[in-house]
C-alpha cells in the first residue's frame, strides 16, 4: 500500500484475549435479530399490504443497492479516521441509532398509512406500502454501517493472526445464530402482542402488531449489547503514516487492482455462493406458507389467509432449527477445518448440502400437494411433508455457518496478508455479496411467473449455484498462507 498505508499499534500489547473477540461478536446478535424478523415475517407482511409476490422481490433490492453504497464508503472512512471515540465505534453507535428508527418505521407502517388514508378494505395499502420500503431501506444501511465495521473491529483486535481471525468470524457467526434463534422464535409466537397490549390498532392487525412487539425487543437487545460491547473493548491505538493519501474512489480502484488472483477467486466463490443463498432466504417461509400449507396471502377467502399465516409461523419455526444448528456449527468450524485439510475444502463440502436441501424442495412440494387432493379444505399439510420441510431448514444450519464465517476470515488474512484495510478489503467483498443479491432480486419473481409460479424454480436455480460453487471452492480457490 506504500504511502497510504495505515499502520496499527495496540495499545495493551500486540494481542487481545478472547473475551473482547466475544463480546464485540455478540453485536451480531442484536443485528441478526432483526434480520431474522426481516428473513421470515417481512415478505409475508408487504405482500398483506397488497404488493404482489412478484413485486416483493424488488424490495428486497434496497439491501443490495444501499451496501453496494454504504460498504465500501463505511470501510474505507472507518480506516482511515481518527476521533477520541476510535474509528470503528462512531459507526456503530450510529448504525444502531438508524437500525432502532428503520424498524420503528417498518412497524408503525401500518398505523401511519391508516392515520393518512389508507383504506384497508382495498387490497393495496400504497402509504403504508411507502413508509415500510422507506424504513426497510434505511434498515438495510443501518445494517450494512454495523456489520462491516463490527467485523473490522474483530480483525483489528485479532491483529495478524490467522487463527483469531478464524475463531473471531466464528464468534460472530455463533451470535447470528443466537440472533436468529431469538428472532425466529419471537416471529413464530401468535400472541407475543399481548407483552404490548398497544401495539394492536385499528390500523395495525395481531400478525403486525405481533412484528411491531418483534422490533421493540430487537431494539433492547441491540442497544444493550451494543453499550456493552463498546464501554468494554478498547480499540487498538493506530497512527497513519505521513505523506499524501488518495481519495477514496482513487483507493478503490487501487483496491481492485492490487486484489490478486486469490482475493478474485475469493469474490468469484463468494458470488455464486450466494446466488445460491438468496432465493431460499427470501421466500422460505413464503414457500412454507404456499406451497406446503396451500394457503393464500392474497384470497379474499379468510380461511386461506390464516392457512397461509399457520405456514408462515411454521417457516419461522423452521429458521428458529436453521439457526440452532448454525450455532453449534459455528463452533466446530476450526476444528472441521483442520480435520478436512483447509477452510476451502469445508466450503467445498458444505456447498454440496446447500445443493441437496434446496432440490429435495421440489420432493417435499410435491408431496404436500398430493396429501392436499385428499384433505379437507384448510386442513393442515400432511405430517410427511412438515417434517421433510423442517429438516430441510435444519439441514440449512450447515452450510449457512460457513457462509457466515469463512469468506469474511479469508478476506481479513488476504488483506492482513498484503498490508490493506480490513474495513476497505471487508466493503469490497460484500459487493461479491450484493450483486448476486440484485441479480436473484431481479430475476426470481419473474422466473417463479415462467414457469408457473410459486419459489420452487428459484430454488431449484439456487440448487444448480450451489453445486457448481462447491466444485469452484474445491478446485480453484487457494488455501491461505500459513499463519496461526
Amino acid at each position: 500500500m506504500g504511502e497510504n498505508q495505515v499502520q496499527y499499534e495496540e495499545t495493551n500489547g500486540s494481542e487481545s484475549p478472547l473475551w473482547k473477540l466475544f463480546l464485540v461478536g455478540s453485536i451480531a446478535a442484536g443485528v441478526q435479530f432483526g434480520w431474522a424478523l426481516q428473513l421470515s415475517l417481512l415478505t409475508p407482511y408487504v405482500q398483506l399490504l397488497g404488493v404482489p409476490h412478484k413485486w416483493a422481490s424488488f424490495i428486497w433490492l434496497c439491501g443490495p443497492i444501499s451496501g453496494m453504497v454504504v460498504q465500501p464508503i463505511v470501510g474505507f472512512t472507518s480506516d482511515r479516521l481518527v476521533s477520541r471515540f476510535g474509528r470503528r465505534k462512531p459507526f456503530i453507535a450510529s448504525g444502531t441509532a438508524l437500525i432502532c428508527l428503520a424498524v420503528l418505521l417498518i412497524g408503525f407502517a401500518a398505523d401511519i398509512g391508516y392515520k393518512l388514508g389508507d383504506d384497508f378494505d382495498k387490497k393495496t395499502k400504497p402509504r403504508a406500502v411507502a413508509f415500510f420500503v422507506t424504513g426497510f431501506w434505511i434498515l438495510d444501511i443501518a445494517n450494512n454501517m454495523v456489520q462491516d465495521p463490527a467485523r473490522a473491529f474483530l480483525a483489528d483486535l485479532s491483529r495478524h493472526n490467522h487463527r483469531k481471525m478464524r475463531i473471531a468470524n466464528a464468534f460472530f457467526s455463533f451470535f447470528m445464530a443466537v440472533g436468529n434463534v431469538l428472532g425466529y422464535a419471537a416471529g413464530s409466537y401468535n400472541h407475543l402482542y399481548k407483552l404490548l397490549p398497544f401495539t394492536l390498532t385499528t390500523g395495525c392487525d395481531t400478525y403486525c402488531a405481533n412484528l411491531k412487539t418483534c422490533f421493540f425487543i430487537d431494539i433492547v437487545i441491540l442497544v444493550v449489547l451494543v453499550v456493552i460491547a463498546l464501554n468494554i473493548v478498547p480499540e487498538p491505538h493506530f497512527t497513519k503514516s505521513p505523506g499524501h493519501e488518495d481519495p477514496f474512489f482513487v483507493q478503490v480502484k487501487t483496491t481492485f487492482r492490487n486484489l490478486g488472483r486469490p482475493m478474485w477467486l475469493l469474490f468469484l466463490v463468494t458470488a455464486l455462493n450466494w446466488v445460491a443463498w438468496f432465493p431460499f432466504l427470501l421466500f422460505n417461509t413464503d414457500w412454507v406458507g404456499k406451497e406446503i400449507y396451500g394457503g393464500d396471502p392474497t384470497s379474499k377467502d379468510p380461511g386461506m389467509v390464516k392457512i397461509y399465516d399457520n405456514g408462515v409461523r411454521a417457516g419461522s419455526l423452521g429458521l428458529m432449527l436453521t439457526a440452532g444448528v448454525l450455532g453449534f456449527m459455528s463452533l466446530a468450524i476450526d476444528p472441521l477445518s483442520k480435520w478436512l485439510g483447509g477452510a476451502r475444502k469445508l466450503w467445498g463440502v458444505v456447498n454440496f448440502v446447500l445443493a441437496a436441501a434446496l432440490a429435495l424442495t421440489a420432493l417435499v412440494t410435491k408431496v404436500a400437494e398430493h396429501a392436499r387432493k385428499t384433505a379437507p379444505p384448510y386442513a393442515p399439510p400432511d405430517h410427511g411433508a412438515k417434517s421433510g420441510a423442517l429438516a430441510i431448514f435444519a439441514a440449512m444450519g450447515i452450510p449457512q455457518a460457513v457462509t457466515f464465517s469463512i469468506p469474511f476470515a479469508l478476506a481479513s488474512i488476504f488483506s492482513s496478508d498484503s498490508g490493506s484495510g480490513h474495513g476497505l478489503s471487508l466493503g469490497v467483498l460484500n459487493l461479491a455479496i450484493v450483486i448476486p443479491q440484485m441479480f436473484v432480486s431481479l430475476i426470481s419473481g419473474p422466473w417463479d411467473q415462467l414457469f408457473g409460479g410459486g419459489n420452487l424454480p428459484a430454488f431449484l436455480l439456487g440448487a444448480v449455484a450451489a453445486f457448481i460453487d462447491g466444485v469452484l471452492a474445491l478446485t480453484v480457490l487457494p488455501p491461505p498462507s500459513s499463519n496461526t
